[in-house]
């Protein structure tokens, strides 16, 4: 067997529009040779969804939907089960396009504390309201990946398994700016130490590589990496100078960059080499040596791509694999 890559020049994050489980499977293989995905398509209704999707991970924790969102059961139901078949249903696809592969596969899972931002506790409040119950899902998401990244790795035997968390709310949850359930309070901000340690409970679950996805302004990398993340993923655009520091001591220590330069809603696309003109311009800036881009960087979408039409998500993912090439020919 070939020694196996641990990460790839370009993936997707994970989102993609249609309800076609096949059709997803087929153009991510097809796109990303050295680094597929496994897609989401939220398209087909609750459960679909990046939080139904997760929940339906769980361990001794339950859920349906209600109104105004996913809330917590005593029992699985319908929307439970539903979510699982929809996994399955992509699994299956995922299996069937990675005969033979051999190199790394990106799966996601929504992380613990936008899943404490988005899941409900009976009352109609926020889990994050909760401090044993963000605990209780912290643990249960641990357990639930471990059995998943299983699945994964007995349906495609050859991948080296990347596990991506998917944090939107992280930084929102660190500020105390996740609203309550009337809409008129914000969440106290929970403390670095505790949101530092859920992370590293649940980063621990896998025994690969695993990156971290926000496409908020304001991604706490230092955190991140003390979590034990290996990668973090974000929407280059909202970089703001503030970013550049954690940012280079992050390259320095070895984390990798997935950085989301080509659009994920649908417009005219620039010229590969300038999607990933602000990745070398940024190099350049901190003092980092050229040479080290391609080594460095993942090439992405700026946040899924749910909300694209097929055809531009087609023309994204494709365009991400002629950015990163641009960059490993002309890193300068």
């Amino acid at each position: 067997m070939s020694e196996i890559q641990q990460w790839g020049p370009a993936t997707g994050v994970g989102s993609l529009p249609g309800g076609d489980a096949r059709e997803a499977a087929k153009t991510v293989t097809g796109t990303f040779e050295d680094f597929p995905f496994l897609a989401e398509l939220p398209a087909r209704g609750p459960g679909a969804d990046m939080i139904g999707r997760t929940l339906g991970m769980l361990v001794d924790l339950y859920a349906h939907v209600e109104p105004s969102g996913w809330r917590i059961s005593d029992r699985p139901g319908r929307d439970t089960r539903r979510a699982r078949s929809w996994l399955g249903e992509d699994l299956d696809a995922l299996e069937e396009f990675t005969q033979g592969y051999e190199g790394p596969l990106k799966v996601q899972a929504v992380g613990p504390w936008t899943l404490a931002a988005a899941l409900e506790l009976r009352g109609g409040e926020a889990a994050l309201s909760d401090a044993g119950a963000c605990r209780d899902l912290a643990a249960s998401l641990a357990e639930g990946l471990r059995g998943h990244l299983a699945e994964v790795a007995k349906r495609v035997p050859g991948a080296r398994i990347v596990l991506q968390l998917d944090e939107p709310s992280l930084t929102a949850v660190l500020l105390g700016q996740v609203r309550t359930a009337s809409g008129y309070r914000t969440h106290r901000a929970v403390d670095r130490q505790v949101v530092e340690a859920a992370l590293r409970e649940v980063i621990a679950a896998h025994d690969g590589p695993v990156t971290v996805h926000s496409c908020a302004p304001g991604v706490p990398f230092a955190l991140l990496r003390r979590a034990g993340a290996a990668g973090v993923s974000f929407d280059f655009g909202l970089l703001t100078d503030r970013d550049e520091e954690p940012i280079g001591e992050a390259v320095e220590a070895g984390t990798k960059l997935f950085a989301g330069v080509v659009p994920s809603t649908d417009t005219a696309l620039s010229d590969p080499g300038g999607s990933v003109m602000g990745v070398r311009t940024l190099w350049r800036r901190l003092g980092l040596n050229p040479g080290t881009l391609a080594e460095s960087v993942v090439v992405t979408p700026t946040c899924g791509l749910a909300g694209a039409s097929p055809a531009y998500a087609r023309a994204a993912l494709a365009h991400c694999v002629r950015a990163a090439r641009s960059l490993a020919d002309n890193p300068e």
